[in-house]
């Protein structure tokens, strides 16, 4: 899987961070991806973050 954040969306509200602080950063005005391409032990984490995106800035890539 790969994770993609839209900067032009994400607002830096942080939920991502909340649910997977081993993926993503939560900055000033954007997230940052700490890991783009996250092991799938992590899918969990990382399909809570992207459900709980308010701007629904993220999305996971099939590879």
């Amino acid at each position: 899987m790969r994770v993609v954040v839209d900067l032009d969306l994400c607002q830096g509200h942080g939920m991502c961070e909340m649910e997977a602080p081993d993926v993503f950063e939560a900055g000033r005005d954007s997230v940052n991806l700490l890991d783009e391409t996250p092991d799938e032990s992590r899918r969990a984490e990382v399909e809570a973050a992207v459900q709980f995106c308010p701007t629904q800035a993220l999305k996971i890539l099939e590879e």
